[in-house]
């Protein structure tokens, strides 16, 4: 009998209202336990969507000439955001959880004050690089914390509604930072940075509590570690669903590092631009909501892989209109805020169920899967940027390409058996 979707012990059901309900592992509420880790989980999202503004204006600092160079502002983060989450992961399970955040995002916020002074490009990367590391630890502890806390079908939905809080920053992101290089200079964006930095980490010392307990800590050896990791890469169902979240990432990163290009340089909107992609997130962040509310009863499966196919075919149908010439603004705003729509029901859930045979491992399981994931899907991502030609058929075959690609790896991960509950938590 299958009994994955029952609350394990130390982990509780989310049938209370966000009023009433009480993380008790955490020590806070619900309401808050979700907002702080959307909090946390932002500096993401905000230290790369707040940067977009200004990378005409960073380029022009360092005489970057060529636009799609500017992009490394974004991508180096992106980088050592995906690959350091290696570390952390096994870091966590031996110490505990609050041990490696908070240190993690005062380091952060050091390095992104450090950025307002660097004197050279390559000095504003290798501190951009710093800071997508620290944010890996942040973003693994994150999901380590709600994985003590959930499991099961609760866990997609906690997941779900901190993903859709997280998704107000990259509304509100590219606004704050054309806000703040309109009436001061680009250095002032990483000064903001580091403050919300700072503001984060007094917020969770004070407020949070750890949720790993001693007893269910692992030993930190090279032999733990490997096992554990070999553990994560044999499970079909964990390394199906994290490759296929890859290829979606890639979509994800292509449209973030080209989004400035797109809607500056082939569509000319100035100032709109803030407004053009907060409206494009806004619509992931509303999917997303909207899967917190149906997950519980629709299934996982069913959302998730209706949402994979809506993504290829979009990506297809943009690039055949692509090849007839430049489509006029509002039809490929529209087919991008779809797939930003699709996009948006995807990553909740295929990371739920990747993760929902590993709950013993926890984070590990998370690092490994953020590496995979994030960095290969910045990779792939940085490749269709850099293929930016003033059109946008490179992202659109990124999409499609991308999409398909994710398409086939989950008909093999699921046996041919889509849509279906293929267990009782899904």
């Amino acid at each position: 009998m299958d009994t994955r979707s029952e609350p394990q012990p130390g982990r509780q059901s989310s049938d209370a209202t966000f009023g009433m309900e009480r993380v008790e592992r955490a020590g806070v509420g619900f309401l808050e336990f979700i907002v702080l880790l959307a909090a946390l989980s932002s500096i993401v999202a905000l230290s790369i969507d707040i940067m977009l503004p200004a990378l005409p204006l960073i380029g022009e600092s360092f005489a970057i000439t060529d636009e799609n160079d500017r992009q490394a502002v974004i991508t180096v983060f992106m980088l050592g955001f995906g690959v350091a989450q290696i570390l952390f992961g096994p870091v966590s399970d031996r110490f505990g959880r609050k041990i490696v955040l908070i240190p993690a995002i005062l380091l952060y916020a050091v390095a992104a004050v450090a950025d307002a002074f660097a004197g050279s490009f390559t000095t504003l990367l290798l501190l951009r690089l710093a800071q997508g590391i620290c944010a890996a630890a942040v973003r693994i502890i994150v999901n380590a914390m709600v994985r003590d806390c959930f499991g099961g079908r609760d866990m997609a939905r906690v997941m779900s509604y901190t993903f859709t809080v997280f998704m107000i920053v990259p509304i509100v992101a590219p606004a704050i930072g054309q806000a703040i290089v309109g009436v001061a200079s680009w250095q002032w964006i990483f000064v903001f940075l580091g403050v919300a930095g700072l503001g984060l980490a007094v917020w969770s010392g004070l407020r949070i509590r750890e949720t790993l307990p001693e007893e269910e800590r692992l030993p930190l050896s090279f032999a733990a570690i490997g096992n554990a990791f070999r553990e994560v890469i044999s499970n079909r169902l964990a390394m199906g669903y994290t490759l296929a979240s890859t290829l979606c990432f890639g979509g994800l990163f292509a449209f973030v590092v080209s989004a400035q290009q797109i809607f500056q340089s082939v569509y000319d909107l100035g100032h709109w631009f803030a407004f053009a992609f907060a409206l494009n997130a806004g619509i992931m962040a509303v999917l997303n909501f909207t899967n917190g509310s149906l997950v519980r009863r629709v299934g996982m499966r069913l959302i998730s892989h209706s949402a994979l196919i809506a993504f290829a075919a979009l990506g297809t149908l943009l690039l055949i209109i692509c090849l007839f010439g430049t489509p006029p603004f509002l039809l490929a705003y529209l087919i991008l805020a779809a797939i930003a729509g699709a996009f948006g029901l995807v990553p909740p859930n295929f990371n739920a169920l990747a993760m929902e045979p590993l709950g013993h491992i926890a984070g590990t399981a998370s690092s490994v899967m953020g590496v995979i994931s994030f960095t290969g899907g910045a990779v792939l991502g940085a490749l269709v940027g850099q293929a930016f030609d003033g059109t946008l058929i490179p992202l659109a075959a990124g999409y499609a390409v991308f999409g398909w690609t994710a398409f086939g790896i989950i008909v093999w991960t699921e046996k041919g058996r889509l849509f279906v509950r293929a267990e009782a938590s899904a």
